[in-house]
This record gives C-alpha cells, sequence and structure tokens, in this order.
C-alpha cells in the first residue's frame, strides 16, 4: 500500500471511530446550520480535525481541502477531506454515512478512501492500481443500459425554488420510466463507492463539492466505471453536475441529462 494511502486509511479509521462512538447518543444540541437543509455537528468538525491532525503529524506541509475548515495551502499534495458525507442521515439516526477522503498530487486525484463507520466497510484505490473493499478487488457491473439498472441519485434540495427543482424532477421522471428502480442515499461519496463495488450501475446529482466526489470518482474509475459533468467533459468538479456509471449506463443517462437539462 502507499504511504499515502495507509495514512488515509489510518485518518478515516480514526475519524470513523469518533463517528461511531458519538452515533447512539449524538447530542442535538450540538447540530448547527449551515443552510437549508445542510447541517454540521459537532461530530463533523472532531472527525476532520482527527484526519487533519493524522496527515499533518506525517506530512505537516500538505495542503487541506476539508468540508468544515476549508482550504490550507500547502505543497503540491492536497488532502481532500468529508470527515461525514450523509450529516442529515446521521443525525436522523439513518444509517448510511461515510468517511471520503482523497490525495490529490498536481491536481490530480492519485489515492482515495471511503470509510462506513458502521459496517466497517473500506474502500480504497490508487490511480492505476485498481479499486478495493475491504482488501478485495471490485468492479462495476456489466449492466448493458437503463433496462434493468439500478441507479443512485442525489436530487440535491438546497435550493427549492423552481428553477432548480424543476430539472432535476423531470430529469428523475425521464430517468425512472427507463431504468428497475432509484435509490437515494442521502451520500455522493456512499453512491459512487457502491458503483464502484457493483451494488449500483449508475448515478447522477446536481450540486455536490469536490469533498463529496473526489474520492469516489477515483473508486469508479479504478473499478472499470465512468464518470463525467453533464457535457460528457471532465468539469464535474467544478460544475457539481455529475454523472457515473458502467459505460452504457453512463452513456444513456448522458443522453437524457443533455436532452432536458440546459447550464
Amino acid at each position: 500500500m502507499h504511504p499515502y494511502l495507509n495514512i488515509a486509511v489510518r485518518a478515516a479509521r480514526r475519524a470513523g471511530n469518533i463517528i461511531s462512538r458519538h452515533y447512539e447518543q449524538l447530542n442535538t444540541d450540538a447540530i448547527f446550520e449551515k443552510g437549508p437543509n445542510d447541517l454540521v455537528t459537532m461530530v463533523d468538525k472532531l472527525a476532520e480535525e482527527a484526519i487533519i491532525d493524522t496527515i499533518h503529524k506525517v506530512y505537516p506541509h500538505h495542503g487541506i481541502l476539508a468540508e468544515e475548515s476549508g482550504s490550507h495551502p500547502g505543497e503540491q499534495c492536497v488532502w481532500v477531506i468529508d470527515p461525514l458525507d450523509g450529516t442529515l442521515n446521521y443525525v436522523h439516526g439513518f444509517p448510511q454515512f461515510a468517511v471520503s477522503i482523497a490525495v490529490k498530487y498536481r491536481n490530480q486525484v492519485e489515492h482515495a478512501v471511503i470509510y462506513e463507520p458502521l459496517s466497517q466497510e473500506l474502500y480504497t484505490a490508487t490511480r492505476g492500481a485498481g479499486a478495493q473493499l475491504n482488501n478485495r478487488r471490485i468492479r462495476v457491473t456489466e449492466r448493458g443500459g437503463l433496462e434493468g439498472a439500478l441507479l443512485g441519485c442525489g436530487l440535491a434540495f438546497f435550493n427549492r425554488d423552481n428553477t432548480q427543482t424543476m430539472p432535476q424532477l423531470e430529469i428523475l421522471q425521464s430517468i425512472f420510466s427507463q431504468c428497475a428502480d432509484l435509490r437515494r442515499t442521502g451520500s455522493t461519496a456512499l453512491n459512487l463507492a457502491y458503483i464502484a463495488a457493483g451494488r449500483l450501475d449508475g448515478f447522477w446529482d446536481m450540486g455536490p463539492k469536490e469533498w463529496d466526489m473526489a474520492a469516489g470518482m477515483l473508486l469508479v474509475r479504478e473499478a472499470g466505471g465512468f464518470v463525467s459533468d453533464f457535457k460528457g467533459e471532465n468539469g464535474f468538479i467544478e460544475s457539481g453536475n455529475i454523472i457515473a456509471g458502467t459505460r452504457k449506463v453512463q452513456t444513456e443517462l448522458l443522453q437524457i441529462i443533455q436532452s432536458q437539462y440546459r447550464d
């Protein structure tokens, strides 16, 4: 295992222990609202501090891009961190949330870790070396299109005005009529990890941030899947619009979305 990936795993497990410890006794007084439908808990902050501390003990000059504390400039390596992806699930006791850590070198994601604390499922990837779940190689499904496909969707309702909501619902209706079924986990990181593990055939979302997508994107690609923005290009980090899945599922999702979505 590459040293960076080893530290990412160590950091994710340390954060996961904090998250698990507080899960059954979450103090609702320690929950703050960042914006509509966007919560931050003391657990998010404690988990992020533990991750950054683990990284900086070994690599004190590396940069950090983290959901809660923002950007901290450093050397060519930048660690992209979401300490608790699925906070709303967490505070409701809904058991789908994860720690997500990606390591970028010269602006390219080289290593990725997504860790589910409750199940202790550990997803890892290194660029060019494949993707693993608990040290076992994983691959995307061989699904040949939307027919029979199980899909994940984001449907982020951070802005519920009609200009944002209606395009999402129209796309949802078109896709739902062609696939087997849909799942909304509430975690972009887990949706992408589940594609890599063959649990979902595809996924799309509008609005996730870099820390939501960076690790999962590498997992999908290293597991043989495809990731793009709504233009079929690599601008999903900048736009927040992402489509992922097997080649044919991703292609068909892209065709539907392009026919209805106007940037």
